[in-house]
């Protein structure tokens, strides 16, 4: 009886755990500080800042297309989505009309940028949990993909290919056709994937009821795009705010059901299906006529430079750029992480007054803790692997 009284009450304590910014499975610089009980992590505390460059800052010192290349930097693996919301807020301060053909290019390369993204986002998500063979499936394809990139801008991954008032230069002969035939043999590839991937018990183990995340939840986290989705919410702004062609086009908004990691895999691989659908019919529909706007002021036209008075001209209004009449607007659009906005801000000057960004990683991050809350270290890799975090747009 002494002995028993003798033992005293094991009392433990959470521990902390520093999860990047050099881990692999961190998707960049993102560190975490996980408060832990053994295996199973009570709270997490979200650290940005280590890659923090002030884009929005150093845009202000820049004319209205010369800034735009900094869109190009900041969702790295979306390059031209993070073009088209800053081309549509200006056009649509200034009250550009776009020319037909150059909304179904900016749509056609749009979806091609989506495809690009979900093809990282899908398969670094499986090498994260241990699947490496789709990873290399995904790279075969995005070459194919960054070579149209480069067709029409010479760039691989940083085009600034979409301008305000078009695009920056025609479509080069024989690229249409290119497209067709690498679309129809595109679906194939995503059933190799799926072949790997969808029923995969293991797969399935990691990512089945983990990182729940009920529509209420989302709604108040402001979560969107795959997240929202994936919750139950059919909203998409290609439907909900229809921009470019999008109202000329049939698709689908796929929805999940039970918003956890595993429906957001699913969702990513029927948003591809659904990309290549709107490929085809933008390939079918694309009308004959000028890639921009034909408003001098605004545009750099190639006929400038016919003498020495016109190559000065054209020198002025490459190097001055245009000014943006006062006022302000803000337009977003779907992004393949979900809602990208833009608020452009003019006092009438050649350079923008203020520029914001809303970006979808950094609303999507903030929901870490809620997502990761009782669930094990290894659950955490996998939910931010969900997530689809890149972060020049989140920590710009």
């Amino acid at each position: 009886m002494a002995i028993q009284n003798a033992i005293k009450p094991v009392t433990t304590r959470p521990f902390a755990v520093n999860f990047g910014p050099q881990h692999p499975a961190a998707h960049g610089v993102l560190r975490l500080i996980l408060s832990m009980r053994g295996e199973q992590v009570l709270s997490t505390d979200t650290h940005i800042g280590l890659l923090h460059r002030g884009t929005e800052k150093l845009i202000e010192y820049k004319t209205v297309l010369q800034a735009l290349p900094y869109f190009d930097r900041l969702d790295y693996v979306s390059v031209m989505c993070m073009e088209h919301s800053y081309c549509l807020a200006v056009e649509r301060l200034t009250q550009m009309e776009v020319p037909r053909r150059a909304m179904y290019i900016r749509m056609l390369f749009a979806e091609i940028t989506r495809v690009l993204n979900h093809l990282l986002a899908v398969t670094c998500f499986a090498m994260d949990t241990g699947a490496l063979t789709p990873f290399l499936f995904a790279f075969e394809e995005r070459e194919k993909l960054m070579e149209f990139y480069e067709r029409v801008s010479g760039a691989r991954m940083h085009s600034a290919y979409f301008r305000p008032g078009g695009v920056s230069c025609d479509l080069p002969a024989g690229l249409l056709n290119s497209i067709h035939v690498w679309a129809d043999q595109f679906a194939s590839r995503i059933d190799e994937i799926e072949e790997l991937l969808t029923s995969n018990r293991i797969f399935k183990q990691r990512l089945v009821n983990i990182g729940v995340l009920k529509a209420q939840d989302a709604i108040r986290w402001g979560v969107s795009g795959v997240l929202l989705r994936g919750s139950g919410i059919g909203y998409d702004l290609r439907k909900a705010q229809s921009y470019e062609k999008y109202d000329q086009v049939v698709f689908d908004i796929p929805v999940g059901s039970n918003s956890d990691c595993y429906d957001r895999y699913l969702l990513r691989i029927e948003e591809m299906r659904t990309s290549l659908s709107i490929i085809k019919q933008s390939l079918d529909l694309m009308p004959s006529g000028v890639i921009k706007t034909s408003d001098g002021v605004v545009a750099s036209r190639c006929e400038f430079k016919s003498d020495m008075e016109s190559l000065i001209r054209h020198f002025k209004a490459s190097t001055s750029g245009f000014p943006v009449p006062v006022g302000e607007s803000y337009v977003s659009t779907e992004s393949p992480k979900g809602e990208f906005g833009v608020l452009f801000v003019s006092n009438g000057t050649n350079r923008p007054y203020r520029v914001k960004i809303k970006s979808p990683d950094y609303a999507s991050l903030q929901a870490i803790d809620f997502l990761g809350k009782g669930h094990y270290l290894a659950d955490i890799v996998a939910i931010i692997g969900s997530l689809d975090i890149v972060f020049g747009s989140v920590d710009r």
